[in-house]
């Protein structure tokens, strides 16, 4: 994903042209609120339109170096907010639904979408499909908030949609790293790699995770308590903590992401602030990363548009459709839900964020595998057909499913 982009010197142009472009977007971003145009979809096409229009930018095998410290800075803050805000009271009041969907359904879509890439591609080892199955499981709710914030979905639904979204990206880690090792072995070396991964990637992620989140949560707890901090440094001081875990991870070769995802989950138990003030922070600067990272996107889309094939197409549809809407009902079995609520649930599970940074986790690794280029091509397009399939069908979706509740049902999800 990262071959064709223009080489580091060149972002101060595209800088200009992406800050140009969240000062335009802001001006009508609440009208553009109410319809399908999200930001998204104007980022991503307006990413695509500055390639498009500006052909002298290279394509070598540069690296746009500050997108890409972006991305990552991004997906390290994401895993960080999601696991801070995770409330097992939200789980409880949604019937156990986002549960279901982030053991039975996540793992079945990683099973699936091997399977299917292994059939679709037969070039691509277990290994191989299984890297492209786990960089396309997770969800992104920022691609659906159309959902997720209508009152006209029932309470449980949107909880259920929102929480797997929040949390499926850093469950979806461990896999991705594990069958990144595993694709990088020699038959012989598969188990050694196995035991690094657990060791440098897992064991070291979630002891840096574990030691920044609670011993960083209980100095600012202590600071709370005795009155030390001013309020408005506390959301600076919870931002530094996965800023930290990026750090450490780096200088000891661990997974800044595991790292960040533990942080979040552990802080909480010991500062119970910490979701506040990191939502604070995701809702505002936070957005601005993400934002940047679909604008990235829509240039690699641009330069790579000649790779797209009927069997990529084939692929993208099978992952946004079988792949993720029959684990969701065999996830649903003994859940006593309605054919077109299970049908709504599935359907809207768009690949977004996640799946554009753990694409970039990928490439970074530098394995260099056979099946590189497929998995490449193979996230774009899933990705950008997802950005406009689930954005224009969010309201028709709604109004459609709406019709066929019964009033009672705002409030808990429709049983059979």
């Amino acid at each position: 994903m990262i071959a064709g982009l223009p080489r580091a010197r060149y972002s101060p142009v595209l800088i200009t042209v992406f800050v140009a472009l969240v000062f335009v977007y802001s001006l009508v971003s609440r009208r553009l609120e109410r319809g399908i145009i999200t930001a998204p979809v104007a980022f991503t096409l307006a990413g695509m339109a500055t390639a498009l229009l500006m052909p002298e930018l290279p394509a070598g095998n540069g690296r746009a170096s500050v997108f890409l410290t972006l991305a990552e800075i991004g997906l390290v803050l994401l895993l960080f907010t999601d696991a801070s805000r995770a409330d097992l009271g939200v789980l409880r009041r949604a019937r156990n639904l986002p549960t279901r969907l982030l053991s039975v359904g996540m793992l079945l879509t990683i099973m699936l979408g091997t399977a299917v890439g292994m059939l679709i591609f037969p070039q691509l080892s277990i290994w191989e499909a299984g890297i492209l199955a786990a960089i396309l499981a997770p969800t992104d709710a920022g691609l659906g908030q159309i959902i997720v914030k209508s009152a006209r979905v029932p309470e449980p639904i949107r909880e259920a949609l929102n929480v797997e979204a929040g949390l499926n990206d850093g469950l979806s880690l461990p896999f991705l790293l594990f069958f990144i090792a595993m694709a990088g072995a020699g038959t012989g070396e598969r188990e050694a790699s196995l035991l690094q991964f657990v060791g440098e990637q897992l064991g070291i992620g979630l002891l840096i995770g574990a030691a920044v989140g609670l011993g960083g949560g209980a100095l600012l707890e202590l600071a709370r308590r005795r009155n030390w901090m001013a309020r408005s440094y506390r959301q600076f001081g919870v931002v530094a903590l996965p800023i930290l875990c990026l750090l450490f991870s780096e200088s000891l070769g661990a997974s800044m992401f595991i790292a960040a995802f533990v942080a979040g989950a552990t802080a909480q138990t010991v500062f119970s602030e910490v979701r506040h003030h990191s939502l604070d922070f995701a809702e505002e600067w936070g957005q601005l990363v993400n934002l940047s990272v679909f604008f990235l996107f829509g240039l690699l889309i641009a330069r790579s548009w000649g790779s797209f094939d009927a069997v990529t197409l084939l692929y993208a549809l099978l992952s946004l459709t079988v792949v993720r809407m029959l684990p969701v009902a065999v996830a649903m079995i003994g859940a006593r839900l309605d054919t077109a609520t299970v049908l709504f649930i599935g359907w809207f599970g768009p690949r977004g964020l996640a799946s554009i940074v753990l694409g970039l986790v990928y490439l970074e690794s530098e394995k260099h595998l056979p099946g590189e280029a497929t998995i490449q091509i193979a996230v774009m397009l899933t990705v950008l057909l997802s950005i406009f399939a689930h954005g224009f069908s969010a309201l028709p979706g709604i109004r459609r499913y709406a019709r066929g509740l019964p009033p009672a049902a705002q409030d808990a999800p429709p049983s059979q």
